[in-house]
């Protein structure tokens, strides 16, 4: 079982108890904070608990060893999931993600450093070329955090989204391997943490 381990925050293939709460959190919290800033222009049907565990399992590895969705925990609570999908397999892209679902962990650097150590495993695990990440100019927590760990803004497509009624941009960036190497011994020379990884 891969587990990535920080200074504030671990990574880790969910366990069924994980799946369990982080549904309760996508789903059937009240408040849904969340929802209101992870791309709120695309509708989501809910699924049933079944569906939702069923979904996890489908095309879980992208790479042998390499999940397409790992659980984060902080203070030994699950409360969100970083992610990615192909954009193009010939080029070796993917595109990638990450939603803190408990308002209780925003603006600590909590998300900063999930992002960051997912961004580095994807990297170090696979020979991937590029990792991407698509959002809206209202969610400025996580162009951010983008850009804290070193993607530059790519395209801005300009009031492409509507959210509340109002028209919002929507935004791209991305890294490019060399980019995250340079970046990467910048960090460290820094003395950033980057987390551990444990099987």
């Amino acid at each position: 079982m891969i587990k990535l381990i920080g200074e504030k925050v671990s990574l880790r293939e969910a366990t069924q108890e994980d799946v369990n709460e982080l549904y309760y959190w996508k789903y059937e919290e009240k408040k849904q904070e969340a929802k209101k800033w992870n791309a709120p222009y695309i509708p989501e049907r809910r699924l049933t608990k079944e569906k939702y565990i069923n979904s996890w399992k489908k095309e879980y590895e992208l790479f042998p060893s390499v999940p397409r969705i790992l659980a984060i925990i902080i203070n030994e609570k699950t409360v969100g999931t970083v992610s990615c999908y192909w954009v193009d397999k010939h080029t070796n892209w993917l595109e990638t993600g990450i939603v803190i679902y408990d308002p209780d962990y925003w603006s600590g650097g909590y998300g900063t450093e999930a992002y960051r150590m997912w961004i580095d495993f994807l990297f170090e695990s696979t020979h991937l070329h590029r990792l991407g990440m698509s959002t809206w100019s209202g969610n400025i927590r996580m162009i951010k955090t983008a850009a804290k760990i070193g993607m530059k803004e790519e395209a801005r497509i300009r009031e492409a989204r509507i959210v509340n009624g109002n028209y919002f941009d929507s935004i791209k960036m991305g890294i490019l391997r060399r980019e995250w190497e340079s970046y990467r011994s910048k960090s460290c020379n820094r003395k950033e943490y980057r987390g551990e990884l444990k099987h």
